[in-house]
């Protein structure tokens, strides 16, 4: 019994360490902005798409990769993308411009699509159906809790060594955890043959492709939850992104902007943990909907509309209210997707196009908060970009009330 129990908690916490070394290389950017301005001549614009180039395979290729992961094998496609990511990492330490960060940013954004992509069909099968709400939520807390992580241990490496040793240090990170994943999670093969002993000649895969493809994008549901994912992320991205450097304008060190900035971020792992409690106990996921995106409309104002005042301590309240409510949304919608996913079969696919929503989302999200502080003269509209994709967000849980009552 005891070893059962061991191995049921092995497998899926190495399948949430995996997501958590993807993570840190979209958190490795924020704290470095200011080093890589200085090394690089990286501007403020040119910053942003370095945070947001990282999402371009997924908003290209998103829901591609996940029908290819359906078939090609779950744990297979994780540890090919983290293999991407040790060598991206690794290679970035000799990257000399900023088109080549870019360039390997984008390559990044494929092995991160491989590793995140299957991990909730993954964690589905590993972990029983009455744990599987919680470990949704311990699932979706993978992003902040990696981004935490970097912010955090990312000034300190670069204020010893340079930003390069923090790239290689990355690319490390990745490789362990792929060892890790394949020693803790069974083969592909073996997990298929006890769920379908008895199976059926295999169709030509690109038949099965298409199929799957065709189910998915048919259905609304992976729509709803897609599009949510991205009016979530575009503002998460864009806040928790700039924030070391907000803070880094106003003469905080960089050492304190990323440890408040991981601060931050460690609010939004709790709000995951949250929200998979709350739907354990039996509450809607609708109005976890309404209340993460109506919390992050609110808090944004109070972060940094001019109309909230001047108060530093107010503010960054805000800003780890923002980045707490808006974490109960991850997890309430990847418990969602897996529910809507056509099939059993589709539910790599249906996580496929909820991450190239979200992908376009955090590619769009940094420029366009950039721009507009561009335009202002300074963040203080910031919250109207955030509003917008907040009342879309609440527009979306109506359909969830709707059709997803449970």
């Amino acid at each position: 019994m005891r070893s059962l129990i061991s191995f049921s908690l092995r497998a899926p916490i190495a399948v949430f360490v995996a997501g958590l070394a993807a993570a840190v290389h979209i958190g490795k950017i924020p704290p470095a902005i200011a080093v890589l301005g200085d090394a690089l001549g990286v501007s403020l614009v040119e910053a942003g798409f370095l945070l947001s180039a990282v999402q371009l395979a997924g908003m290209l290729l998103g829901v591609l990769v996940g029908a290819l992961a359906d078939g090609f094998g779950l744990r297979r496609t994780m540890l090919c993308g983290l293999f991407v990511l040790c060598f991206a990492s690794l290679a970035g330490v000799w990257a000399r411009q900023p088109s080549d960060l870019l360039a390997l940013r984008a390559l990044e954004g494929l092995g991160f699509l491989c590793v995140v992509l299957p991990a909730p069909s993954l964690m589905r099968q590993l972990v029983p159906a009455a744990r599987l709400p919680a470990f949704m939520g311990l699932w979706g807390a993978y992003m902040p809790a990696g981004v935490a992580l970097a912010l955090l241990t990312g000034p300190v490496v670069m204020a010893w060594w340079n930003w390069e040793a923090w790239w290689g240090l990355l690319g490390v990170v990745a490789g362990c955890a792929g060892l890790w994943l394949a020693w803790a999670v069974g083969p592909d093969a073996r997990r298929a043959a006890v769920a379908r002993p008895h199976t059926a000649p295999p169709s030509p895969a690109v038949l099965v492709l298409v199929r799957r493809l065709r189910m998915t994008l048919a259905s609304p549901g992976p729509w709803v939850v897609a599009v949510a994912f991205g009016m979530y992320s575009c503002q998460w991205l864009a806040v928790i992104g700039f924030l070391p450097s907000i803070y880094m304008q106003a003469g905080v060190s960089g050492v304190a902007a990323g440890a408040l900035t991981a601060l931050a971020c460690a609010a939004n792992v709790v709000g995951n943990l949250v929200a998979g409690g709350l739907m354990r106990a039996g509450w809607r996921t609708h109005l976890l909907l309404v209340i993460g995106f109506g919390g992050t409309a609110l808090a944004t104002v109070v972060a940094f509309s001019p109309l909230a005042g001047d108060g530093p301590i107010l503010r960054f309240a805000a800003v780890v209210a923002f980045s707490a409510v808006g974490g109960m949304i991850p997890a309430t919608l990847f418990a969602l997707a897996v529910r809507v996913a056509p099939s059993e079969h589709t539910v790599s696919t249906t996580m496929g196009w909820v991450q190239q929503c979200s992908a376009c989302g955090q590619f769009l999200g940094p420029p366009l908060v950039a721009w507009v502080a561009g335009l202002a003269g300074g963040w203080h509209f910031t919250w109207a970009v955030t509003g917008v994709a907040s009342v879309v967000g609440i527009a979306l849980s109506l359909w969830v009330r709707l059709k997803q009552p449970a």
